[in-house]
Order: structure tokens, then sequence, then C-alpha cells
């Protein structure tokens, strides 16, 4: 699953979206691509209380270090803004939302074409394209 791209689920037993980011005891990270998923790792961060405790926050995103999305039933405004700054984008979902339900429209959307942040998310992966320089090249720019 070289292609694959890493997403979180915000859950306690791993099958359903059942946490706040914030107070999230737990994360399933699947990596997938449009024909297979695996469960890559599984965090495990104890009881943490919604109290505003930015510390937290961090911890967890380091844990989502390489992940494309976050799924959770709910995400503050703090935590949204350093997700976005580490390149994960967060994404609410209902409390309850079965995780392989999410993973399957995922992988339709990697099938059909993405949606502008997963385009985005697909595109940072790979990185700078090496074969541009001779694109330019053959347009005859020189140095």
């Amino acid at each position: 699953m070289d292609t694959a791209i890493k997403v979180a689920f915000a859950s306690t037993d791993m099958k359903h979206i059942d946490q706040h980011f914030g107070a999230a005891e737990s994360f399933a990270i699947y990596a997938i691509n449009p024909d297979e998923a695996q469960l890559a790792e599984a965090t495990q961060f104890g009881k943490l209380a919604m109290d505003g405790n930015e510390d937290k926050l961090d911890a967890k995103i380091k844990a989502l270090d390489g992940c494309v999305a976050v799924y959770s039933q709910a995400v503050g405004a703090s935590a949204v803004a350093k997700l976005k700054a580490a390149n994960i984008q967060p994404i609410k979902v209902s409390n309850g939302a079965v995780i392989a339900d999410l993973i399957e429209a995922l992988q339709d959307e990697l099938r059909q074409g993405p949606t502008a942040w997963l385009a985005q998310a697909i595109k940072r992966m790979q990185g700078p394209n090496a074969a541009r320089f001779d694109a330019m090249e053959a347009d005859g720019w020189d140095e």
C-alpha cells in the first residue's frame, strides 16, 4: 500500500466514531487506497477531559503525523487551527458513524476523483514532481 493515504478516526471501540478530538482516548489509523484499507496503528491516550488544556492537542497531532485527515464527533477551533497547520484535515461526523462506511466513502472518492481537500493532501504526499524540470528544458528553459 505504497500509495495509500493515512486517515485517523477518534474511536474507543475501533469501529465507530465516538470521541471529541480534544478528549479522544484513542485513534484508529488506517492506510487507505482505492482498493483496500488496513488498520495501520491504534494510538491510546487514556481518559482526558474537555478542559481547554491546549498541551494535550500537540501530543495528539504528533501521533497523527502522516495522516491526511482525522474524523471525530467534534473538534474545537484551536484544534482545527493546529490540525490545519499540520496539514491534517479535521472532519466532523455524527456520533456513532461507522468507520467501515467512512472508509468505503473515501475509497469511492479516491476512485471517482478526490474533492479539493483530498486532492491537495495527495499532492502534498507525492511531493514535487521531478519531471517538471524535463518539461521546462523541453520548453527551452535555461539557467
